[in-house]
């Protein structure tokens, strides 16, 4: 170990240090900014975008111990790299260990890549130890269709494509469509005040059922990150039978998110979520969203993409995410 590193020998010149904090978070935004025209980044994007500073300051706080769980790559005393780890239990009981990392181009196809690649390897096997995660745990990674070095990377590794989310917009909030169509009999669209918390919370998780590689989330998760002011929901009665949890982006007013769009499975194709998407997307022009966005997996069965469309999203681009049983330690060898 070294300066709470796990040993990886990054090629001549390069040296890796844990993440301080402060300057810090204005180098890995520069790092973030000098990668874009490489990697194609999409700048508006609410998958990966470009965060500020303030936005990486504020999710590396919420890393477990984040000085060594990520780290910085420096070269002539510059930072020109970073890596972090993060983790969680899906649905199905597996641990996710997840690796994310991002190498200014000039410095790529040094071997440097595969050094970041191997220290999150050797550091992902000390937390599957810690946690005693061993049985189930898997080694993941991310990375656009549009990251070709970062693509090549982790699959010269042995990482190999699992599933993938496509990040669709809508590029003129002024431009929706007729609300159209009637509702079924019974059926009444309004907010979501905090009484309704659970029964929202609870259409969600259930729309998830049977689906893998997702995220567990518990009710105090929802609580904890709930901001209300433009969820819509359906209710047939008094049952909550759909919600569209949408969002403005707090680092730039003019962009708003349809987080969720969950529709129970009796009360689909009826035209209840086009309803609840359109009055989410209202709610967000109301409040100063000029444009929207969203995300889908490609393999959603209930053909989301149709209603997407529908009313004027069009794709952006499509995130892949990679996956590696755990195997053992240091076993990547690929050149980036």
């Amino acid at each position: 170990m070294t300066d709470g590193v796990p040993e990886q020998n990054p090629p001549v010149g390069f040296a890796f240090r844990p993440y301080r904090g402060g300057d810090d978070n204005d180098a890995m935004a520069a790092v973030r900014l000098g990668c874009a025209a490489r990697d194609r980044v999409d700048a508006h994007s609410v998958v990966e975008g470009f965060p500020t500073p303030a936005e990486i300051a504020e999710a590396s706080a919420k890393l477990e111990e984040p000085s060594k769980n990520q780290i910085l790559v420096v070269h002539d005393a510059s930072v020109v790299g970073y890596s972090t780890i993060r983790w969680w239990r899906e649905r199905d009981d597996t641990w996710l260990y997840l690796h994310r990392g991002h190498l200014l181009p000039e410095h790529r196809h040094q071997g440097v890549g595969s050094a970041m690649l191997r220290w999150a390897e050797q550091r992902i096997h000390q937390l599957v130890d810690r946690h005693g995660t061993a049985r189930t745990a898997v080694i993941g990674a991310n990375a656009a269709v549009s990251e070709q070095d970062a693509t090549a990377l982790l699959l010269e590794a042995g990482y190999r494509r699992v599933f993938s989310l496509v990040e669709l917009e809508l590029g003129d909030l002024e431009q929706l469509p007729e609300r159209g169509g009637e509702l079924p009999a019974g059926i009444r669209i309004g907010p979501i005040g905090t009484g309704h918390y659970r029964a929202a919370w609870r259409t969600v998780v259930d729309s998830y059922a049977g689906t893998r590689f997702t995220q567990e989330w518990s009710f105090q998760d929802f609580v904890d990150t709930a901001d209300p002011t433009c969820w819509r929901a359906a209710w047939n009665g008094q049952d909550m039978v759909g919600v569209a949890l949408c969002s403005i982006r707090r680092h730039d007013r003019t962009v708003g998110e349809v987080e969720e769009l969950s529709v129970r499975t009796d009360h689909r194709r009826l035209g209840v979520g086009r309803a609840l998407l359109l009055e989410g997307l209202r709610s967000l022009r109301e409040r100063g969203a000029t444009t929207a966005r969203l995300f889908t997996g490609t393999a959603n069965p209930n053909r989301s993409y149709d209603l997407y469309e529908s009313v004027g999203f069009q794709r952006q681009n499509e995130y892949v995410r990679y996956r590696k049983p755990l195997g053992r330690s240091g076993r990547s060898a690929a050149r980036s």
